[in-house]
């Protein structure tokens, strides 16, 4: 198994964990066979750990998205009640100093340049989608639990943001940057921010172009429990065993803050839709700033390949 360039990463016992969940005649193979996604089943703790491991560029490509989906419909098909157990579901990410960077941002620029809002508006409802299930929690009775062992910029930030619980280690950085090259997280910041802190603080956020830190996030109480360098997988470890005894409780407390949220996928769908109309009106100025970021994840991806 490809454990991926960063050496902090790995389970406690992953390759016999590995092991096991092949052996588990339950889990479905396809489930483990994803082409950028390791996913382990822990039987023990009834926890699915799952590492994003892209091909290339550390964000959500159109081929990730294929393995989310397929990753979420598995999932939903084959764990829960009378089912597989699955109490906890964590998402992490293979790539070194990287959680993700979001957006497919050469494929923006394409669609952009092609005037393709149909494209952008598939592309974006796509996310909201897959969001809009994890804040579900995919219906199984679980907790979900963001990972970050790195930078979680753009959508890699709006992505967390439907966790249930945020695990971040301390050299971890958040950010949107969409508005330095004219445009606006369109996948879930407003609608997850705005419930979680207010539209003003929300509003700051989004329009600051700023990098926050972990701790940043952590007082503002978007994350959970801060972590050491290098020891955010024992964290989320030690957050699960802390957790299984008040287990019902606390998946009850999160239906119930979402119940409190009245967040339907539509909202999400029609900010992507505006989403869309505003990218359509970038110049070409907005474009080459959004160059400089591509060519930013694509170094990223250079040095995750040669790792």
């Amino acid at each position: 198994m490809d454990s991926g360039a960063n050496s902090a990463i790995p389970l406690l016992g992953e390759d016999d964990l590995f092991a096991e969940s092949v052996l588990h005649a339950s889990v479905p193979p396809e489930l483990l066979n994803l082409p950028q996604l390791d996913v382990l089943y822990d039987d023990v703790r009834a926890t699915l750990w799952t590492f994003m491991r892209p091909e290339n560029r550390p964000s959500f490509t159109r081929a990730m998205l294929d393995d989310f989906e397929a990753w979420q419909r598995l999932i939903g098909a084959n764990f829960g009640e009378d089912k597989i157990p699955l109490r906890y579901l964590v998402l992490g990410s293979r790539a070194d100093d990287v959680f993700c960077y979001g957006g497919d941002l050469k494929l923006f620029q394409q669609l952009i340049r092609e005037r393709d809002r149909a494209g952008l508006v598939e592309y974006g409802h796509r996310c909201c989608a897959i969001l809009d299930r994890n804040i579900r929690t995919l219906d199984i009775p679980m907790l979900t639990i963001g990972l970050v062992q790195g930078a979680a910029l753009g959508g890699g930030f709006e992505a967390l943001l439907s966790f249930d619980t945020i695990i971040a280690e301390k050299q971890s950085t958040f950010g949107l940057p969409e508005i330095m090259f004219g445009l606006y997280p369109g996948m879930g910041a407003h609608a997850l921010l705005s419930r979680k802190l207010g539209s003003a603080l929300a509003d700051r956020i989004i329009t600051s172009n700023e990098t926050y830190t972990a701790e940043d996030m952590y007082d503002l109480g978007i994350v959970h429990v801060l972590a050491e360098p290098g020891e955010g997988v024992r964290a989320v470890q030690d957050y699960i065993r802390k957790t299984e005894r008040r287990h019902s409780g606390m998946v009850g407390a999160r239906r119930a803050t979402k119940h409190v949220w009245n967040l339907d996928v539509s909202e999400l769908y029609r900010i992507t839709e505006l989403w869309a109309d505003t990218a359509l009106q970038l110049s070409e100025q907005d474009l080459k700033i959004m160059s400089r970021l591509v060519a930013a994840q694509g170094r990223v991806a250079e040095r995750i390949a040669a790792a």
